[in-house]
């Protein structure tokens, strides 16, 4: 996520699953799907966020946004993967 954005929602649900953090900035709305994994042995954690999963996370956003109305914004969609300690965020994954 960008400097200056702030982290509004953890872990936040509705009818449709959970997202894992809404992070939000002036003219701007950020859905972090997180994904961690032990190894890379079966494929990176970001594997896991498949076009199912992406399609549940937009759902997810579009109630998100119906119930807090933040006005005109860009909306993007990130993905975090950790593998071990290391985490790489994967900006505007979908």
């Amino acid at each position: 996520m960008r400097a200056g954005s702030e982290v509004v929602a953890r872990n936040w649900r509705c009818e449709f699953g959970e997202v894992d953090l809404v992070a939000a900035r002036p003219g701007e709305v950020v859905f972090c799907e997180v994904k961690a994994r032990a190894g890379n042995g079966f494929g990176g954690p970001e594997a896991a966020v498949d076009a199912r999963k992406q399609a549940r996370v937009r759902r997810i956003a579009a109630t998100w946004l119906s119930e807090h109305r933040p006005g005109a914004v860009t909306v993007r969609f990130d993905v975090a993967a950790v593998v071990g300690a290391r985490i790489h965020v994967i900006t505007d994954a979908f």
